[in-house]
């Protein structure tokens, strides 16, 4: 009997129209293809991108030179240096980090206790060469004023669940 009904099967060739009916299901449906470089799909507010330093709005930096971020970094991809200024606060002098050591874990944005260092929405941030993977605190900062109204409201938006 199993013969049979695979023998019908082959015949009436059943898988052959199954897969052009399934076509036929889809091809009247909506494209759900984005047209990526002219077109950009819905990010999360918990993407983590590319790196920041973002400012006080008074155009100070945030960093007091905690370095919990260079502590919690298990990939050990973020350098500091600090000194103290003259008012006696401590900024950082160096602030570096190594994208091609990154892994995205997000655990410096997480340990930082003034949201200074944060992984922003820019996913587009591909080189020619590694060295311009090396991100410093200039770099660092430029990404911050930038992006600074969108990060501003991925952190506003993520507040509640912090």
């Amino acid at each position: 009997m199993a013969s049979l009904d695979r023998t019908a099967r082959s015949f009436l060739l059943s898988e052959l129209v199954a897969g052009f009916a399934l076509t036929l299901k889809y091809m009247f449906k909506p494209k759900v293809t984005v047209n990526y470089p002219y077109e950009k799909g819905p990010l999360s507010p918990r993407f983590r991108g590319e790196h920041a330093l973002r400012r006080y709005p008074n155009g100070e930096e945030r960093c007091i030179a905690c370095k919990l971020c260079e502590a919690i970094c298990p990939a050990q991809a973020i350098t500091i240096e600090a000194e103290p200024r003259d008012d006696g606060s401590r900024r950082t002098t160096r602030y570096d980090i190594d994208m091609t050591k990154c892994i995205y874990c997000g655990f410096c944005q997480e340990a930082c206790p003034v949201d200074a260092i944060v992984e922003g929405p820019n996913f587009e941030f591909s080189t020619e060469t590694r060295e311009e993977l090396m991100y410093n605190k200039d770099k660092l900062l430029a990404n911050g004023d930038r992006w600074e109204p969108t990060i501003a409201a991925n952190l506003h938006s993520d507040a509640p669940y912090r």
